[in-house]
């Protein structure tokens, strides 16, 4: 088995077949042309509050995941700190040793309450995947892996920032004695920039809240399974999102947001774009030779686009212009209920264009918070019930740091 058979095979239990996510869906083979990116895991969500709000997060109250959402938002947090612990069996309608784990935290810093440190650790394993079987059977153990350290600050009362520095390790290798087919660990560094709004207008006479964030993850190198032979782009993100709170009664809070994301990554060229006739790219006046030497250069030109330039060019890539551009946006809206800041209800949905991927789905959660500790578990329902992704769960347990404060100051006392 090559090297590249071996990738594409891992890629397709990370990401699952287009038709199994597409059943019933009349979509041509020429118009599914979703944005390819390597460590694809870096882009799954991984704690249950904000999966169960469709995968939203970017301006809504900041807790101990807004690593992953919006890092800024920690400068915002009440709490002094606090750490916490998320798991997700992955793809569990179809294999049960594939899993994320991601240990997330924050502290606040000074006395004047504008700053904070964040830090996460995210752990994807791939389980145990067979890589030749001609001379018996061969297997590997392969992980993804990301360690990343942030620092936020308010610039006003109402606006902070955040910066996070993320290394980033794709092991995938193996060597096969047999055929000499060799596979190499791929590394990348990144950094995410965000920012935070929020705001307390009165609406009749009740305080509300309004938020707004952005989120730019994963801007960073390319990585390479194969000592520099090929690379692949990180998959760069854009998340915009805002969310409203507004009081239903006493200690009765209702929250809905709103989450748009972009992969900011080039589109890889397709072939049938510059050979078939009626393609985005195909030339009438040029024969089958010039076509497909201007499909040649295109690809070249993807191949060698650095992630920057890339970054810029996804505004204005796609082959269907303006129209396609837009499918590559996924939305999610998504609400939470809350009581006494105690017991939370979520529920939210996911859309992405099935040209794109299709993978849309709802979200659905709860949350009981004590003192110290608090508990989240999650639920998704994808719209196609053969998707893999379908019935996936998700668990977070976390810590706040206050609460264990006074939790040890009474027992002094």
């Amino acid at each position: 088995m090559t090297t590249s058979r071996t990738l594409c095979a891992l890629t397709a239990v990370l990401c699952f077949s287009y038709a199994a996510a597409q059943s019933g869906n009349d979509i041509k083979d020429n118009e599914f042309n979703p944005v390819q990116t390597g460590v694809t895991t870096l882009s799954i969500t991984p704690d249950a509050r904000g999966s169960a709000m469709g995968n939203l997060g970017a301006a809504t109250d900041a807790d101990i995941n807004a690593q992953f959402w919006n890092p800024s938002k920690y400068a915002f947090a009440y709490s002094a700190g606090g750490v916490g612990i998320s798991y997700t069996p992955w793809l569990r309608k179809i294999v049960n040793d594939i899993f994320l784990a991601d240990l997330s935290g924050y502290m606040k810093l000074g006395s004047a309450d504008n700053q904070a440190i964040s830090a996460s650790l995210r752990y994807f394993s791939l389980g145990e995947v067979i890589v030749d079987q001609s001379v018996g059977a061969n297997t590997i153990n392969p992980y993804e892996f990301a360690l990343d350290f942030g620092y936020s600050r308010k610039l006003s009362e109402k606006f902070s920032m955040g910066v996070v520095l993320r290394y980033i390790l794709s092991d995938l290798s193996y060597e096969d004695s047999y055929s000499g087919d060799t596979n190499t660990a791929g590394s990348a560094f990144a950094v995410d920039l965000s920012g935070y709004y929020t705001t307390f207008p009165l609406i009749g006479r009740s305080e509300c809240q309004w938020s707004w964030g952005f989120n730019i993850s994963n801007i960073g190198s390319k990585v390479s399974y194969d000592h520099g032979t090929n690379y692949y782009y990180l998959p760069t993100n854009l998340r915009l999102g805002t969310n409203f709170t507004f009081p239903l009664a006493d200690y009765n809070l209702l929250s809905i947001g709103l989450d748009l994301n972009k992969l900011l990554v080039p589109t890889k060229p397709r072939e049938s774009d510059y050979l078939n006739s009626g393609g985005a790219y195909y030339d009438p006046d040029k024969d089958e030779a010039q076509n497909a030497a201007a499909y040649e250069d295109a690809l070249q030109k993807w191949e060698t686009m650095s992630p920057i330039t890339g970054i810029f060019k996804s505004f204005s890539d796609a082959p269907g212009g303006l129209s396609e551009e837009l499918k590559e946006i996924n939305v999610s809206i998504g609400g939470e209920y809350s009581y006494n800041d105690q017991f939370f209800v979520r529920m939210g949905y996911n859309y992405e264009n099935a040209m794109k991927g299709g993978r849309s789905y709802f979200g659905f959660g709860a949350g009981f918070s004590l003192n110290v500790v608090r508990l989240d578990a999650s639920y998704m329902l994808a719209t196609a019930q053969s998707s893999p992704l379908d019935q996936t769960m998700r668990f977070t347990l976390s810590f706040d740091m206050d609460g264990i404060r006074d939790l040890l100051g009474k027992r002094r006392r």
